[in-house]
């Protein structure tokens, strides 16, 4: 087992080069809420790996000319400077910088782009802190080519965590753990871990269909939910809650368990978004329809023998999670009953996927 000694990079290097990486969103099916420390999971969480909604960034590099105290980097989205992001940039780069010491003599050139609305409920952190991990481990692996590629992945992993939690999960696939559980082996607090154990055939071109009801800046951030854990009158039980479900949702997955696993991954869901609103200050991110969409999807379920389920993340946007199989019943129904709750009629068809990958 690894710890962070194991990640601190002692040389203080210089190079000259780019690279360019496309890393995934995931959608977690056991979710974390609430960190501790170093950006640390109060639980494990597990999710499924997406494939269509990825960010994509060049990191350019080059040594500076005059050494400075602070971190040099620009930074564009879309093609645009984009200043309001520095600040995140800089806290991550300051977390970051006792294992990768050597940004601090390069000059960062950030160019990133979103398959999907930033903003809009699909984890742009995770894939974008991820596709930036993998970039400053490329620098990295120039300078020390003979580092393996387990831990290249590790360390990225352990990088990306330190700019968003759930961006541990974005760098494997296609169903990653996070977070000590019993039920994985090798799981860790540190970086995402790639779930091994036999996983049954039917999860395996799993379908993840995102409906938008709101591509806006949510009201609450994660990082503000994450830390209304702290004295949760219901934090501990939660906790616990969620080690077990751990144990559970293994046992589902290996035996392609379809009812047990609409029954957890909902429960989970709804178990986020109740904790949202018994915290202090109490908050809600579900929106009208989003409380719609959710009562037409029991009421299709339940006519259709169909095992499409819902899940959420801290926002309005509805996951729709469902085998590849039924994939023209659901759309159809999507199309039909679903799309006319969504901000413009809009959704992302996606699938789970296998992680990132050096373009």
């Amino acid at each position: 087992m690894n710890t962070e000694k194991d990640f601190i990079e002692t040389q203080n290097f210089e190079a000259t080069g780019n690279s360019k990486w496309e890393a995934p969103s995931n959608i977690a099916l056991i979710k974390y809420w609430g960190k501790y420390g170093s950006q640390y999971p109060q639980n494990p969480s597990l999710s499924f790996t997406l494939s269509k909604c990825v960010t994509q960034t060049t990191l350019a590099y080059r040594p500076l000319e005059h050494k400075q105290t602070g971190f040099s980097f620009d930074f564009s989205f879309e093609g645009n400077p984009t200043p309001s992001f520095h600040p995140k940039i800089e806290s991550f780069l300051r977390r970051i910088e006792p294992y990768v010491p050597f940004v601090k003599n390069h000059h960062l050139s950030i160019q990133s782009n979103n398959s999907f609305p930033h903003s809009s409920g699909i984890a742009s952190s995770a894939s974008g802190m991820s596709a930036l991990a993998l970039g400053i481990m490329s620098l990295e692996k120039k300078a020390n080519p003979e580092i393996s590629d387990i831990y290249f992945l590790k360390k990225a992993s352990f990088l990306a965590r330190l700019g968003s939690g759930s961006a541990a999960r974005s760098i494997q696939g296609p169903l990653v753990s996070w977070g000590v559980s019993d039920a994985f082996d090798g799981s860790s607090d540190l970086y995402g871990t790639a779930v091994s154990s036999q996983i049954h055939s039917v999860f395996k071109d799993y379908q993840d269909t995102i409906l938008l009801i709101d591509k806006g800046q949510k009201k609450v951030s994660s990082t503000l939910g994450h830390d209304l854990m702290n004295g949760h009158s219901y934090a501990s039980k939660r906790f616990e809650q969620a080690r077990d479900n751990m144990s559970l949702l293994k046992e589902i997955l290996t035996e392609g368990d379809l009812t047990s696993f609409i029954s957890l991954v909902e429960s989970e869901a709804l178990t986020l978004h109740a904790l949202m609103m018994v915290s202090q200050p109490y908050f809600i991110l579900m929106h009208p329809n989003t409380l719609e969409v959710l009562n037409k999807v029991w009421a299709y379920r339940q006519e259709v023998k169909s095992s499409l389920c819902f899940t959420l993340d801290a926002g309005a946007n509805v996951h729709l999670l469902y085998p590849k199989a039924e994939s023209d019943t659901v759309l159809k129904f999507i199309n039909q009953e679903l799309a006319v709750f969504c901000q413009n009629g809009q959704f992302i068809e996606d699938q789970i996927g296998n992680g990132a990958k050096k373009l």
